[in-house]
């Protein structure tokens, strides 16, 4: 049986799958059956209906998860802080990056 899945080749070498012929994306959450044809793209791209998107958790392979909007995957609930929608590892990051900007421009609680 032959696959009929083009495969092309990227700029950065990597061959990659066109989609053509493979079915219709649907959510990775554990008997969940959204119908994801009009779901928004990013929902499609990311293979997760928006309910379970803003689910504070949801059961993938057994384990109890949480979508990170930071990431844009499923992490195991312990990575989050309470019911933030990001991981601790983005956040920290994030929060890095915003302490870095605010000490090169004085202003902002300063007197």
């Amino acid at each position: 049986e032959e696959d009929s899945r083009t495969r092309v080749l990227t700029r950065s070498g990597r061959k990659v799958s066109t989609g053509e012929g493979s079915k219709q994306p649907s959510c990775q959450v554990e008997n969940c059956s959204a119908d994801m044809a009009d779901a928004k793209a990013y929902h499609r791209r990311h293979k997760v209906c928006e309910f379970h998107a803003k689910s504070p958790a949801v059961l993938i392979g057994g384990h109890q998860q949480r979508f990170c909007q930071q990431c844009s995957r499923f992490h195991l609930l312990a990575e989050f802080d309470e019911a933030k929608r990001s991981c601790r590892r983005r956040l920290a990051g994030h929060n890095e990056r915003r302490r870095k900007s605010s000490c090169d421009s004085p202003g902002e609680g300063s007197i």
